[in-house]
C-alpha cells in the first residue's frame, strides 16, 4: 500500500507513478545489497528531467535522506542515484546493512521548480513562508541547506523552522545578512505504508 500526498502536480504523472517510483527505489537498493531484485522497464515519463529526494526510515527513525534540488537529469536516473546515496552515502549514518533493510521504509519526493522569495528582513521572509506546504532552500555564500516540507511535522513554527534551517546550512540560528537567499518549493510524495516485504498485498 502506498500513501500519496501533494497539493500540486509536479509533472502530470500517471496515477500509478508513485508505486513505480517506490518500486524503482527499493529495487535499486535491494540490488546494491546483493539481494534478488526485479527491475521494471523505465516508463517514458520517467525519462523526462526530474528532481527527487529519497528518504529512508527505520525503527529508530530517519535512516537516510539524499536528493536533488533541481532537475538536471532524467527522473529515473535521478531517483536511482539518490536511492543509493540515501542508503549508502548519507554522512549522518553508516551504510545500510542487509540485516536492517527489511525494516526500512522508503519515501520518494518529487520536487517542483525552485521559486525565489524576495524579502528585506527576516520578518518579511517569515511572513511569506507557507507552513506545511513549502520546502525551503537557504543559501549564504558557499553555505546551503534545505528542509523538505515533511520537516514541518517536527518544526511546526516558521521561526524555529528557519532557525533550524540556518543551523543545517552551517550558520548560527540567529544569523542574518542581506546576502541570504531563500527559495521555496513544493513536493509530491509517496511513501510505503506497510512492512516493505509485504507491500502490494493489501
Amino acid at each position: 500500500m502506498t500513501m500519496h500526498e501533494g497539493d500540486e502536480k509536479t509533472g502530470g504523472l500517471p496515477p500509478e507513478a508513485g508505486e513505480i517510483l517506490l518500486d524503482v527505489a527499493r529495487a535499486t537498493i535491494t540490488g546494491a545489497l546483493g539481494l534478488p531484485a526485479e527491475f521494471a522497464a523505465v516508463p517514458n515519463w520517467a525519462q523526462q528531467p526530474g528532481a527527487t529526494f529519497v528518504t529512508l526510515t527505520g525503527p529508530q527513525g530517519l535512516r537516510g535522506c539524499i536528493g536533488s534540488l533541481q532537475a538536471y537529469r532524467p527522473l529515473g536516473v535521478d531517483l536511482r542515484a539518490n536511492a543509493l546515496a540515501a542508503a549508502f552515502e548519507d554522512p549522518r549514518f553508516p551504510p545500510l546493512a542487509v540485516a536492517e533493510w527489511s525494516q526500512v521504509r522508503v519515501e520518494v519526493s518529487l520536487l517542483s521548480s525552485l521559486q525565489r522569495i524576495h524579502f528585506d528582513s527576516e520578518e518579511s521572509l517569515l511572513a511569506q513562508i507557507d507552513p506545511h506546504r513549502h520546502g525551503l532552500v537557504l543559501t549564504y555564500g558557499s553555505r546551503r541547506g534545505t528542509f523538505l516540507p515533511q520537516v514541518w511535522e517536527e518544526l511546526p513554527q516558521p521561526r524555529e523552522f528557519l532557525r533550524a534551517l540556518k543551523r543545517k546550512a552551517g550558520l548560527p540560528a540567529d544569523f542574518w545578512a542581506g546576502e541570504i537567499e531563500v527559495y521555496w518549493y513544493t513536493v509530491e510524495k509517496w511513501r510505503e505504508e506497510q512492512t516493505p516485504g509485504r507491500r502490494g498485498n493489501g
